[in-house]
């Protein structure tokens, strides 16, 4: 029987802006359980909405009580799952999202985003959340429909690596910033230390595919996730799925070569699924195949592309 497991939303079970596998386990958990994970948005009191009494308390207690590190994310873990070695994969089913905060906000910031150069009049903005309507409102009176996800998940990254910032997404997952990693989405993580080590944070309300001003609508999340250890996979990149589609994940400091790598993980798996040629499986994702920009602010930008499961169907 699996069981269900919740991480208190204190600062002793969060780090601020880093991941290392050194860090001591949270909680273990049998493969198969199901663990709640809280989040707080990214960035430090600057951030924080104008009204005081909308600051949840436990916000205000990590702020106040964790060191800064290199990042500006607030990250839980992490949780081990019992036998994970390196080399296996750690699968993991989203299965709940659910908002903490009533607000979130987007920023402008110093040499940040897209075009730094081009917007130096740096401004912060408290997007209100309405749960009721489903849709945060913009200052200037815009309603946009919420879409919540997790912009970081990951399992710890190599241990010779040592602490590793936040910020920058790599071959452990952390912070992608993809849109399509929300409720009912499978990710799959590759596994560098014996219990996996995994990591959530950096909530979001709604982000369009680029994130292009650095920031999404950064608010806090409650997140309840399905750990499941895999050793038949040996996956050595991000890989996931929903019920209509596979989904490749590419990430490099060159937007080219993240598109390239999402393409090369695409025809992979489309190989290892079916009987098709790596020719075959290229021609297929150059039909079905649609690349998407998921972040191009992180350091290392990302590319993800969506193959329908419709098109391996008849394979």
């Amino acid at each position: 029987m699996s069981r269900h497991h919740e991480i208190p939303a204190t600062p002793e079970n969060m780090v601020l802006g880093f991941f290392d596998a050194a860090l001591p386990p949270l909680l273990t958990v049998e493969s198969g359980d199901t663990v709640t994970m809280h989040s707080f948005p990214a960035g430090g009191r600057e951030s924080v909405h104008p009204d005081p009494a909308r600051v949840p308390a436990d916000y205000l207690a990590a702020l106040d009580t964790l060191p800064p590190g290199p990042g500006p994310h607030f990250v839980t873990g992490p949780v081990h799952v019992a036998g994970a070695m390196p080399g296996d994969v750690l699968q993991v089913d989203i299965l709940d999202l659910k908002f903490r905060m009533d607000w979130g906000f987007v920023a402008i910031l110093p040499l940040l985003g897209t075009l730094p150069d081009e917007f130096t009049d740096y401004e912060t903005i408290h997007p209100d959340i309405d749960l009721a309507k489903g849709v945060c409102r913009m200052p200037w009176g815009a309603e946009i429909p919420l879409d919540p996800f997790f912009g970081i998940m990951g399992t710890a990254p190599p241990a010779a690596w040592g602490r590793v910032g936040s910020p920058v997404p790599r071959c452990f997952g952390g912070n992608m910033d993809n849109k399509e990693l929300k409720v009912g989405t499978t990710l799959y993580l590759p596994v560098f230390n014996e219990g996996g080590g995994f990591y959530a944070g950096d909530g979001h309300g709604v982000q369009g595919d680029g994130e292009v001003c650095i920031t999404a609508l950064e608010t806090g999340l409650t997140g309840t996730f399905r750990l499941t250890l895999r050793k038949d996979l040996g996956y050595a990149w991000p890989f996931a799925e929903t019920a209509t589609h596979l989904m490749s994940i590419g990430l490099d400091e060159d937007l080219d070569d993240a598109m390239k790598q999402a393409v090369r993980e695409m025809i992979r798996h489309v190989c290892a699924r079916t009987e098709l040629t790596r020719n075959q499986a290229y021609m297929l994702c150059s039909l079905a195949g649609n690349l998407r920009i998921t972040q191009t602010v992180d350091g290392n930008k990302g590319v993800h592309m969506l193959l329908p499961k419709d098109a391996l169907a008849a394979l």
